[in-house]
C-alpha cells in the first residue's frame, strides 16, 4: 500500500485523509477565540463537547469510508454526505429549520438521515446502491420541506417559509450532487 496515492497511501495521501481531522480542529477553536473578541459567542462546556464529538462523527465516518476506494468521485460523495448530514444536524441543534430548535417538527431531519444511513448499511456503501439511496434522501428532504410548508409547521416568524424552502432545497440538492457523484464512482 506504500506511495499508492489512489489509495489513500504514501505521503500525499496521508496529508488528504489528515486534512479532514484538521479542519475540525479548526473548527472546534473557532468559537472559542470568538468567544475572546465578541459577546455574540457563548458556548458552554456542553457546546464544545457536542460540536467536538460531531466534529469526531463526521471525519471517523469520512476516514473510515473513503479508505475503502481511490475513486475520487466516490470520495467526493461521501464528503458532500457528511457534511450535508453534519450541517443538518448542527443547524437543527442550534436555531432548527422548521421554527426553533425545540419544534418537534424539526424531528423529521432525524429521519432523513435515519433514512440515509440505514440505506447505506443496506447497500453496503456501493457506489451504485449508494446513488440511489442518495437520491432517495433527496426525495425525503424535499417530502419534509413539502409537509412543514403544507401544515405550516412552526411558521410563527413571517419569513420562515421562504428560509425552510431555501434551506430544504439546498439540502435536497447536497444529496442529489452526492448522488450524481455515486453515480459516476460507479461507471469508473
Amino acid at each position: 500500500m506504500t506511495g499508492n496515492t489512489d489509495s489513500g497511501g504514501g505521503r500525499r495521501g496521508r496529508i488528504w485523509r489528515m486534512a479532514p481531522w484538521g479542519i475540525a480542529a479548526l473548527m472546534l477553536l473557532l468559537p472559542l477565540i470568538a468567544m475572546r473578541f465578541t459577546d455574540d459567542v457563548v458556548w458552554d462546556v456542553t457546546d464544545f463537547a457536542i460540536f467536538g464529538a460531531m466534529l469526531f462523527g463526521a471525519c471517523g465516518v469520512y476516514d473510515l469510508t473513503t479508505r475503502m476506494t481511490g475513486s475520487g468521485a466516490y470520495r467526493a460523495a461521501i464528503g458532500i454526505a457528511v457534511v450535508a448530514a453534519f450541517i443538518l444536524i448542527w443547524i437543527n441543534l442550534a436555531v432548527g429549520i422548521i421554527g426553533s430548535e425545540e419544534n418537534p417538527a424539526n424531528l423529521m431531519y432525524a429521519g432523513v438521515l435515519a433514512f440515509g444511513s440505514l440505506g447505506a448499511f443496506i447497500v453496503r456503501f456501493q457506489p451504485l446502491g449508494m446513488a440511489g439511496v442518495l437520491a432517495a434522501t433527496a426525495l425525503a428532504q424535499a417530502l419534509v420541506g413539502m409537509i412543514a410548508l403544507v401544515t405550516g409547521s412552526g411558521s410563527v416568524e413571517p419569513d420562515l417559509p421562504g428560509a425552510a424552502i431555501f434551506l430544504n432545497g439546498f439540502f435536497t440538492a447536497l444529496w442529489l450532487t452526492s448522488a450524481w457523484l455515486f453515480r459516476k464512482a460507479a461507471r469508473e
